[in-house]
């Protein structure tokens, strides 16, 4: 018979192993590549002192002549809260007793509940990485009545998602708790309930993952955009300054250029490159003997073209007006630990929902996304796109 202590014993012991695999290596082929450690962490927060090294260690000089100072590195100490990522799942009492005396019906509830926690962790997980951390979605263009708003982009958007009109700066609401009924991508276009009054006003507004603001990871949009990084000026201190270029057109000469500018200004290494689906078919069409191919042992079965050696890789939640082009290794993703369960004073994954019918088991991981050489980072900005 089915009850709650195997439905705890099948959570903790088959289903973690299984749901944390595809959580770390099949989000994305970026956070695949990305180091993963928890000796980054002090406390609640991560902390990461990033290193910016000085050439004049090493110099040369006469047989009998005097020593050269010693010098050192210069050091950047990073520290950020890390984030809290939460996951759950639900299941009915009624539909847990209907199952009891059948194990395959009990594995098929279970197996359903987690597909539904797996598709939409990989989903976030992944929009993540490209943001700021405040869940910027995109911007509001224009109102078209109290429900219906023109956005900059609903790439990746979904009916039923709960969204919130942050105010002009980003950094907290004006409207809250927005849940979206329809999407058109042709459009651009949402409607929302419940209706926003004075809606005109919001044109030019943020429209965000509701209450995310500074939740969320630091992710690449944090680099490449804004004037400060990590609490450090980009102007005033090139080390966190990546390189980003413009251009109207994208052609192979871009490309290029941005991966030898980057490797020289560096002394880094472009890794990866990072698009959208359209623009990894125009990159594809640029460079006429490159060809499409697996790399396994890197990527975990994702597929790429390659440039110069470096892999290109499609992502649905990368902006189809930028080009990003990374080295993995410079990144860490900080985690308190890997992807586990949160139990009760007794020790229970499942527990009682207060007041229904029903148990939830959450999932929980405590994770900060932090670059440790901003400035071998880099990005083309596609005009017009």
């Amino acid at each position: 018979m089915i009850t709650l202590q195997n439905a705890d014993a099948a959570l903790k012991e088959y289903y973690l192993d299984a749901v944390t695999q595809q959580l770390n290596e099949g989000v994305s082929p970026f956070l695949n590549a990305v180091e993963k450690s928890t000796q980054y962490v002090y406390g609640k927060n991560a902390r990461c002192a990033l290193i910016k090294g000085d050439m004049t260690r090493i110099v040369t000089g006469d047989e009998d002549g005097t020593l050269p100072d010693a010098t050192g590195n210069t050091y950047y100490d990073v520290t950020l809260p890390l984030k809290n990522i939460y996951g759950t799942i639900a299941i009915t009492d009624k539909a847990l007793r209907a199952s009891q005396d059948s194990s395959g019906a009990f594995v098929n509830l279970l197996n359903a509940e987690m597909e539904g926690l797996v598709s939409d962790a990989k989903s976030n997980f992944s929009r993540m990485l490209f943001g700021d951390g405040n869940g910027l979605l995109a911007y509001i263009t224009k109102a078209n009545s109290t429900t219906n708003f023109t956005l900059t982009s609903v790439k990746g958007w979904y009916k039923g998602m709960t969204v919130d009109i942050a105010k002009a700066t980003g950094t907290e609401a004006a409207v809250t708790g927005l849940k979206i009924t329809a999407v058109d991508t042709a459009a651009n276009t949402i409607t929302v309930t419940p209706a926003v009054s004075n809606q005109s006003n919001y044109v030019g507004f943020p429209v965000v993952v509701t209450n995310s603001y500074g939740k969320e990871l630091t992710g690449l949009s944090a680099i490449f955009d804004g004037a400060t990084l990590y609490g450090y000026t980009k102007t005033t201190d090139d080390f966190f300054n990546p390189y980003i270029a413009a251009t109207s057109s994208l052609t192979d000469d871009d490309i290029i250029s941005a991966i030898e500018t980057i490797e020289e200004r560096s002394g880094g290494k472009v890794k990866m490159i990072l698009c959208s689906h359209s623009v990894r078919n125009k990159i594809a069409s640029l460079f006429k003997d490159m060809r499409i191919i697996s790399t396994p042992e890197v990527t975990a079965g994702y597929t790429g073209v390659y440039v110069n050696d470096v892999p290109v890789y499609a992502d649905r939640f990368c902006p189809g007006d930028r080009v990003y082009l990374l080295n993995p290794d410079d990144f860490v993703l900080c985690q308190l630990c890997d992807w586990e369960w949160m139990e009760d004073d007794g020790g229970r994954i499942l527990t009682r929902v207060a007041g229904k019918a029903a148990y939830t088991a959450t999932l929980v991981k405590y994770a900060e996304l932090i670059c440790k050489k901003p400035c071998a980072q880099g990005m083309i900005q596609i005009s017009g796109s």
